[in-house]
């Protein structure tokens, strides 16, 4: 049997993440914006590498020859990613020096280098390091053979001393300001003739400080030189899921093994060629590990300086062209009218952020104070910080005396500290919590409330989503989400959560699939279903929004499809190794995808279906793991009006012509903004969307205004 033909999952993924920064270096970014762009091109790296890479390079190690690694060996992979990663990071510093930085100067933000520190602030910053910043840091002997212990992702500043050859590194304190603010009169010189107006900050990064001014740890030695650099570590490790009575600590010892485990790649800034070759001989690293940056390596730890708040918390108004104009989201429900009754009237689609997430957060925050609600079940993958209100309802409700049952994962990489906190404060409070379920991730997103009716019935009432219980990602990340009080819908998911608590068998449910189970069967049932219904004169229709694409099995129904004559039209934000316009295989199937101020986040299938359309919403992307290793659900929109909407959602991302990118046969994506054909309207999807998020919002407060006037006017008196 001949090979699937596929793209490279790795190299595709960096394809994406061109893409994003492609998308920040747009000339209308915002500066900004641009810099944030930067923040999450860069931060997406890191986990690339500790994550993806940390597999490769395991592979590579074994020298082991399989399918998956026929196309591409494991070392010729790795030479090819450190290709494109530091021709990525050139472009990225190339535009950072000539027009981010300059652009932010002539707003009144000066991002400061050493080279570019008065004599004033020199002085200032000697001060500020002997007294706030040197009592923090210890050097550690550097040697060829050894490595000391350091963490993962912490910038460090390493020295090469005159005696002996001598060298250290230190460790950037991460409990201390990163960006530090110089106060405005050191800046104003007399020998400076094109001093910084009054009215500007100015910044000092805390590692170039440590760098500067480094020599005063080694009295009595001359320091030669230095550098600043990071070390990815391999983060492709799971907990020992056998460890059933003692999971809690499993988990904590995982968190510990990730901060000292295998060096996967260095990123470092500096001339001095020594210490590199001393670093990487030290770490265990080959060349096409490491990467050469220029001034800020830790561009993924940047997030202050993408605020508003941080600015005017030093006194300084940044202007708003600096920004993205604010897009409020608006509220489906008003104030006044319970979210119960709401659900009963129909069932509610939201398109998150464009809607508020409030009235998820309303949802359960209602349900943990109505003395109606007898029980709460929910899913919890990702949650937000400490502050998080969903947990705090949740754990109120279990106060209350209501059951509240909580499927936590706390195998949700990179946050799995904060979820054996949250685990813990849930049981403190009273709720059932389970940890997921063993070698599965739980990825699906449910909450099922179960309330008394006035009648003593039971009435059960239902949200789904595509994405997490977080208020703070839901500001960015566009999501869908469904509410109803639909019984089968609801008893699907009853059964759902019996399924995860281990107390029903797995069983086909009526309307829901469910992987690792039935749901990636259920998906190409409906692929080869529309390949059997069309004709020539009728062909099927498939569109689909996901994150990524990469499953084998799923790619060859698309293809069998395609051949059959079905229409195929892909919304990918991300890793996507299906190749369109193959003669024969993918004629038919194109495939997008669509970026902007917004992470793309939801994903949602329509199915022409012979005239019978059909429209589903999932948690999972169609990768293996999604299909095969995580809990994920597949679930159906029933409501006519929400399936017209949802419907007109993907028409919208197609017709995307700014900020839409095409994937071609050879697997390059072309930018669409470079529009061939100037005369047609400008159409950025995220905006559209905004604008019918807007319109309806105008009508619902027009409603709620004409109603507060009615109830505002007085009896006529005669």
């Amino acid at each position: 049997m001949n090979a699937t033909p596929m793209l490279n999952r790795e190299l595709s993924w960096l394809d994406y993440n061109a893409r994003v920064l492609e998308e920040g270096l747009k000339p209308s970014t915002p500066i900004l914006e641009k810099l944030n762009f930067l923040r999450i091109f860069s931060s997406n790296l890191d986990e690339f590498f500790m994550v993806r890479i940390a597999t490769v390079k395991a592979f590579a190690k074994l020298n082991q020859t399989s399918e998956e690694w026929a196309q591409i060996p494991p070392q010729t992979l790795l030479e090819r990613v450190h290709e494109k990663v530091q021709t990525y990071y050139d472009t990225l510093y190339h535009h950072l020096q000539t027009e981010i930085l300059p652009g932010l100067k002539l707003k009144g933000i000066f991002l400061v280098s050493k080279d570019d520190w008065t004599s004033r602030e020199w002085r200032y910053l000697e001060r500020v390091f002997t007294e706030t910043i040197a009592p923090l840091l210890t050097p550690l002997r550097l040697e060829e053979d050894h490595f000391p212990s350091t963490g993962s992702l912490q910038v460090h500043i390493a020295f090469r001393l005159e005696e002996n050859g001598a060298m250290a590194i230190v460790q950037v304190p991460k409990n201390i300001d990163r960006f530090i603010v110089l106060p405005r009169h050191l800046s104003i010189e007399p020998e400076t003739p094109n001093a910084p107006p009054e009215r500007a900050i100015r910044i000092a990064l805390l590692e170039e400080v440590i760098l500067a001014f480094g020599s005063k740890l080694f009295a009595g030695l001359k320091v030669l030189d230095g550098i600043i650099f990071k070390v990815n570590r391999d983060a492709d490790f799971s907990v020992d899921e056998e460890r059933d009575d003692d999971f809690l600590t499993a988990m904590e010892e995982v968190l510990t093994g990730r901060q000292n485990s295998t060096p996967v790649r260095m990123v470092y800034s500096g001339d001095d060629d020594i210490l590199r070759d001393t670093l990487m001989r030290s770490l265990g690293l080959a060349s096409i590990d490491v990467y050469r940056a220029f001034w800020i390596i830790d561009l993924g730890r940047i997030t202050e300086l993408c605020s508003p708040e941080f600015y005017t918390a030093h006194g300084f108004s940044p202007s708003d062209e600096l920004f993205y104009a604010p897009w409020k989201a608006f509220q489906p429900i008003d104030e006044k009218t319970s979210i119960f009754d709401w659900i009963d009237e129909h069932d509610r689609f939201m398109n998150i952020p464009y809607e508020s997430f409030d009235t998820v957060q309303r949802f359960v925050e209602e349900s943990a104070r109505d003395p109606n609600v007898l029980g709460i079940k929910i899913t919890l993958y990702r949650t937000s910080g400490m502050a998080s209100p969903i947990v705090h309802a949740l754990a109120k409700a279990a106060r209350g005396g209501k059951q509240v049952v909580v499927v936590l994962e706390l195998k949700a990489r990179f946050d799995e500290e904060k979820n054996i906190s949250w685990a813990t404060e849930l049981e403190q409070a009273g709720a059932i919590v389970t940890y997921g379920v063993a070698r599965l991730k739980v990825h699906a997103k449910a909450a099922l409330v179960i309330r008394r009716r006035q009648d003593g019935g039971i009435a059960r009432y239902l949200h789904l989503s595509t994405g997490n219980y977080n208020e703070k990602t839901a500001q960015g990340y566009v999501d869908f989400c469904l509410f109803t009080a639909n019984p089968s819908l609801c008893t699907d998911i009853a059964l759902f959560f019996n399924i995860l608590t281990g107390y029903s068998n797995i069983q086909s449910l009526a309307h829901i699939a469910v992987s690792p189970f039935d749901l990636k069967e259920r998906i190409i049932g409906l692929i080869d279903r529309e390949a059997a219904q069309s004709t020539p004169e009728s062909p099927g229709l498939i569109m689909a929004k996901l994150n990524a694409l990469s499953d084998p099995d799923l790619i060859r129904a698309l293809y069998r499809a395609s051949a059959q004559g079905v229409q195929i039209r892909l919304n990918v934000r991300g890793v996507c190794t299906l190749i369109p316009g193959l003669p024969g295989i993918s004629t038919s199937i194109e495939v997008r995808s669509v970026l902007g101020r917004y992470l793309e986040h939801g994903r949602m299938l329509y199915f022409r279906n012979g005239g019978s359309e059909e429209v589903y919403l999932s948690s999972a992307d169609w990768l293996y793991r999604n299909m095969k290793k995580r809990i994920e659900l597949l679930f159906p929109v029933l409501d006519t009006d929400i399936k017209v909407r949802c419907k007109n959602i993907l028409l919208t991302y197609f017709s995307d012509n700014t900020h839409a990118y095409r994937l071609t046969g050879e697997g390059d994506w072309v930018d669409l903004s470079s529009k061939s054909h100037p005369e047609e309207p400008s159409i950025y999807a995220q905006e559209k969307l905004y604008k019918m998020a807007k319109k309806a919002t105008r009508i619902i407060e027009d409603k709620q205004e004409i109603l507060q006037v009615r109830r505002s006017k007085k009896p006529i008196k005669e």
